[in-house]
């Protein structure tokens, strides 16, 4: 499913408008409508009373629409106005002309204290004070109502998206509604799809409003569903699903090594050799003898070797794939060694870990590529490829992954909850699998070698990247399933990743189809 920016948005409602002839009052209308819906379906209307809180601008005039339709079919509706109602201009104003002919109570809100009995003794709220349209922190009279909604105990629906949420990057503006259900109108907004947004939206819909599927098909925002693997060969050999050589490890980390290399045998791959230093190759091979083993010459450090260079791009040449990077270490020597490997390879290469450090400072290096680079950092490793601060990423992480995927010519995963993917064509995906109990060391390592694995089962680097993404996220998934969050740790994502190739290609039931799209259609 396409996923918009907010001013992406506005041009969808433009073009609704202007080029289809859809009236700005029927959009509003089915807006408010699918809503109030919602609210009928969850948690019945007949009888209850409800709490509306509208701001004054279009965000307020769906929240109009919803009180009205909960009056027409037979439920007990009050109007909290945050702002002059006579500041409400078109669609919205003519839906408060209406329901001010209506016997429904409207007022102005002039405190917090002055509503908090009618919230008390509503049966739900419902936001519709900010949408989309938020551009500051929230402060005053806002704060205090959105603290008191949050408060109450009463089951929320937002409209569009809680109010307090940045409609582009999921962040919290200062204090944000915590919404029970949201409905989102025309797609889903990017700061929908996002933590800390994404918890707060509650259980997500989408409307689409009667926009044409025409009028989204440019966006390059979208939520991950990979393609399908193809049928796997059944008179293949280990060569037939892939030969990926791992550069990787150093004195102290035998992790990273052994996760990434294991990982891709674990997710279908046919044949791991592992390039590392040869007093680590030992101990990686006690837990890992399906790998096969190239132990490399060291510094005095213990780390790659610059001497190792010619025989490793001789390997490389023979591979279908290279993954550089894992558990290197940030050995000068060997920092070097990557550099010089980064741009002479000539194969697919996935750079990771201390390998993408090594690269930070000389972005040209890859550039230049002919042949794919995936880069696989965290929002720290992400920082310094882009050389600002994590809060300035975060601030607007789809637009600044979509220029240093760009700019980089590099497929650059950003990892994390709901895992973002750009692409040097500015496409972006968010991954909705995935949980918390995936924050642990060594998590990183097993998706390389998943990314890795979903190549080898032939899928092209482009698809593999959003699969092994998506498959390695199922596979902490069922493995929380049947431990829990707490305590997870990459073995256990290792472990999982043959049933979460074989649940993918058997096909997810409604319940994971339903968690990974993220959203319900109404």
């Amino acid at each position: 499913m396409k996923i918009s920016s907010v001013s992406e948005m506005r041009n969808l409602d433009g073009t609704a408008i202007e080029k289809f002839g859809i009236p700005d009052e029927l959009l509003m209308e089915n807006a408010g409508h699918a809503a109030y819906d919602v609210l009928h379906r969850e948690f019945g209307i007949r009888d209850k009373a409800f709490a509306v809180f509208c701001g004054i601008g279009n965000n307020g005039g769906d929240g109009l629409v919803i009180a009205r339709k909960i009056h027409s079919n037979g439920g007990l509706v009050q109007v909290f106005l945050l702002g002059d109602p006579g500041k409400f201009k078109g669609t919205a104003k003519m839906n408060f002309d209406i329901i001010s002919r209506l016997p429904v109570t409207v007022r102005q809100v002039e405190s917090a204290e002055s509503v908090k009995s009618d919230v008390l003794h509503s049966h739900a709220v419902v936001d519709a004070i900010f949408g989309t349209g938020l551009a500051r922190d929230v402060g005053g009279l806002y704060r205090e109502i959105i603290e008191l909604i949050n408060e109450s105990g009463k089951t929320v629906l937002s409209a569009d998206i809680p109010s307090g949420i940045d409609g582009d990057t999921g962040r919290i503006m200062g204090v944000a509604v915590k919404a029970d259900y949201t409905v989102t109108f025309g797609l889903p907004k990017i700061g929908n799809m996002l933590f800390p947004g994404y918890e707060r939206c509650g259980k997500l819909y989408v409307t689409h409003i009667s926009f044409p599927p025409s009028m989204y098909e440019s966006l390059k925002a979208e939520i991950n569903c990979p393609p399908k693997l193809p049928p796997r060969s059944q008179d293949g050999h280990k060569g037939s699903f892939g030969e990926v050589l791992f550069i990787a490890g150093a004195r102290s980390y035998f992790g990273a090594p052994y996760f990434s290399a294991l990982s891709f045998l674990k997710a279908g791959g046919g044949y791991s050799r592992l390039a590392a230093p040869g007093s680590v190759t030992p101990f990686i091979a006690g837990n890992g003898n399906e790998i096969v083993f190239i132990p490399q010459e060291e510094t005095v450090s213990g780390s790659l070797s610059l001497e190792n260079k010619t025989g490793l791009l001789l390997l490389a040449d023979k591979m279908d794939m290279v993954v550089l990077g894992p558990g290197l270490s940030l050995e000068k020597e060997t920092q070097e060694l990557v550099r010089e490997l980064a741009k002479a390879i000539e194969k697919p290469l996935l750079i990771d870990g201390d390998g993408i450090t090594a690269i930070c400072n000389n972005p040209e290096l890859i550039k230049g590529r002919k042949a794919e680079t995936i880069l696989t950092p965290h929002y720290g490793e992400m920082s310094r490829l882009a050389s600002m601060s994590v809060d300035d990423i975060k601030s607007d992480t789809p637009g600044i992954l979509r220029r240093a995927a760009k700019e980089m010519n590099a497929i650059i995963v950003l990892k994390g909850a709901h895992s973002l993917i750009g692409y040097p064509d500015e496409r972006i995906f968010i991954n909705m699998s995935g949980n918390s109990g995936m924050a642990t060391a060594g998590s990183g390592d097993v998706l390389t070698g998943a990314i890795a694995g979903m190549f080898g089962l032939g899928l092209s680097v482009s698809d593999a990247v959003r699969k092994g993404v998506f498959i390695h996220g199922l596979s902490g998934d069922l493995a929380a399933e049947d431990k829990g969050e707490d305590g997870v740790t990459a073995q256990d994502i290792l472990d999982y990743l043959p049933l979460a190739v074989k649940t993918d290609r058997e096909g997810l039931n409604e319940t994971l189809r339903e968690r990974f799209i993220g959203v319900r259609v109404i």
